[in-house]
Order: C-alpha cells, then sequence, then structure tokens
C-alpha cells in the first residue's frame, strides 16, 4: 500500500495478473470436470501439484480414468503429452532417449541424440512399480533437476514438466516396490478410488452413447508458469511453518510430540522435503482460494497426500496393515 492509503501500481498489477491466472486455472479446473465424472478431491490435488511444481502418484485399480485425467489436462493446456507404459524389459534409454549413429548431407556419419518420450511436458509413467529399479531411476534426475544427461551431455527439459506416475495396489505380482528416495520425490500421492453408484451411472452415459466430449484448449503453458510464480509468492507465517515442522517431527517415532501410534508402527518419518511439500501445496490451495497468505486450515488439508507415501512403517505395522492416512489424521489431531 502507498502512503496515502492507495493502492499501489505494482500492487494492482499483481491483484490483476493473480486474477488473470486464478481465472485460467479455474478454467482448466472445470474442463477436467467436464470429462472425468467424479474425483473431485483427486482432481483438486492432482491441479495442485501442478501449480506447486511438483510431480504426483496416482494410486488405484485400473480402469478408473487416471490416464484419462491426465491426458484431459495435457489437453486442456494444448501441451505435449507422453504416456511410458513401464514393464520389466523397460530400459532406461526407452525413457530418456540414445545416441544414435546418422549420416549427414555429405555422407559422413555422426552420433545425434534421439530424445526419448520423457522430452514432454506431461508425463504419464503408467504402471511405474513394473519396471525394474534401475528403470525407475531413469526418472530420477528429470523429476529432480528437470534434465537428462546422456553421454556428459546435460539437456534440459521443457517447462512446465509434470510427471504423473501410476501403480496398482493389488497386483503385485512382477512388481518392484518404489524405494524411499523415489518416492520422496513426488509431492504428493493421491488414493484414486472407485465413485458410488451416480458416478458409474454418468461414466455410463458419457462412455456408451453417441456423443463424446471433446476438449479444447482453455489454458496455456504461460499460465502454469505465471500462476507458479505467483504461488511462491504466497506468504507462510511463522506460527504456520511451526505447525508444518510439528507436523513432520510428530511423524518420527522417536518424538515426544508424535502419537502413540507413531511410534508403534512408524519405523521412519517423513523427511525435510514433506515439510516442502505442506508448505508448497499449502501455498497453491490458497491462491487457488484467492488468498495470499497459507491458513491452518490449508495445511491440514494437504498434509495427507504430502506425507502419506513418506511415512516408512515398521515390521508391526506392515503385518497389521496399519492405514498412513490414519497416523497422519492422529499427527493433526497431536500437533492441532
Amino acid at each position: 500500500m502507498a502512503r496515502d492509503g492507495a493502492p499501489s501500481a505494482s500492487l494492482e498489477r499483481l491483484e490483476s495478473e493473480v486474477r488473470a491466472r486464478r481465472a485460467a486455472v479455474a478454467a482448466l479446473e472445470e474442463s477436467v470436470r467436464s470429462v472425468i465424472v467424479g474425483q473431485q478431491g483427486v482432481i483438486r490435488e492432482v491441479l495442485l501439484a501442478l501449480l506447486a511444481g511438483g510431480h504426483t502418484l496416482l494410486e488405484g485399480v485400473p480402469g478408473l480414468g487416471k490416464t484419462l485425467l491426465i491426458r484431459t489436462i495435457a489437453q486442456s493446456l494444448d501441451l505435449e503429452f507422453s504416456r511410458i507404459q513401464f514393464t520389466p524389459d523397460l530400459m532406461p534409454a526407452d525413457i530418456i532417449g540414445t545416441m544414435v549413429i546418422v549420416e549427414d548431407e555429405r555422407g559422413g556419419r555422426e552420433f545425434r541424440f534421439q530424445k526419448g518420450p520423457i522430452f514432454g511436458n506431461i508425463i504419464l509413467a503408467d504402471e511405474i512399480n513394473r519396471a525394474t529399479p534401475k528403470t525407475q531411476s531413469a526418472l530420477l534426475e528429470a523429476m529432480e533437476e528437470s534434465s537428462v544427461t546422456v553421454a556428459r551431455t546435460t539437456h534440459r527439459l521443457t517447462a512446465p514438466f509434470y510427471v504423473l506416475a501410476t501403480q496398482n495396489p493389488l497386483e503385485m505380482e512382477g512388481t518392484y516396490p518404489l524405494p524411499e528416495a523415489q518416492l520422496d520425490r513426488f509431492l504428493f500421492k493421491v488414493q484414486v478410488k472407485t465413485g458410488g453408484l451416480s458416478e458409474l451411472t454418468q461414466i455410463l452415459d458419457r462412455t456408451t452413447g453417441s456423443s463424446t466430449i471433446t476438449v479444447s484448449k482453455v489454458a496455456a503453458a504461460e499460465d502454469v508458469l505465471g500462476a507458479r510464480e505467483l504461488v511462491r509468492e504466497i506468504v507462510v507465517s511463522d506460527a504456520v511453518k511451526e505447525m508444518i515442522g510439528k507436523i513432520v517431527l510428530a511423524t518420527h517415532p522417536e518424538s515426544k510430540e508424535a502419537p502413540d501410534a507413531v511410534k508403534r508402527f512408524v519405523k521412519y518419518g517423513a523427511s525435510p522435503r514433506g515439510a516442502q511439500a505442506i508448505a508448497l501445496s499449502g501455498k497453491a490451495l490458497a491462491f487457488l482460494k484467492g488468498r495470499y497468505n497459507v491458513a491452518p486450515d490449508d495445511v491440514r488439508e494437504v498434509a495427507r497426500p504430502a506425507l502419506r507415501h513418506r511415512l516408512l512403517l515398521n515390521f508391526e505395522g506392515e503385518a497389521e496393515g496399519v492405514d498412513r492416512d490414519d497416523l497422519v489424521r492422529q499427527v493433526l489431531e497431536r500437533v492441532s
């Protein structure tokens, strides 16, 4: 604010940009909802991760529309969509690309880098837990650094770069569970569940009739990148930072603030990346709600998808099938 109480020109420009970016994100969310039946929470969490600049792990049985959701986001933004089907025989070069020999105009031969499917904007890593750890690790640099290195040359990936990986929780034969180091690189783990009767009937109406729903561009890559910059400007007060810190510390069994269930069933708690995930996604949620600061309710809303995959259960916890979401709920109750 200016000294005379009138809004400064820079503040007016900021508010105008915020309105424009929020309108673009709202149009994107509405476009996705026009195609995907139900799954309101899933859509919101996937978009929060997109705005926060993170990546998402989607867990659910086949046939729930995970691929359709991801493809719709790409079409609504007119971004390049790549689908990588992970299988046991998939190699790292099948993802990032490889050096090939090509013939130039003068008949000579030279090595050139042939880009793999990772060079897209919206990347679907389908059934990621079916590939070997070596192949899974090929995503690590791309997810963390937004680049890949081949033959000592680093190739930057085009922004926005958003990886959405899927895994089937039921079919465990022939799968390789993701190591904790890679799980920690996903901002969110989103649970995709079967809808109710009304959702199922709507799906039948939309998919078995003669008419089809077309998806058109409603926003651009610049809107996403601009929104990400604005999300970073959202304020997190010292009190909310302390709340986030207490939540993360309470996931560690050796902490005096940890609930009894955490002390009994958890081997390792969330890393500092968990705190970063809560803060960034909390900022994204505040942005969507039209606020310039993160509220405690924002923190509570994003805590489950940000922490559920960061709690490593001990033997007793695994044997009893402890629900990680319930552990996060008890942590939130304890901190509150």
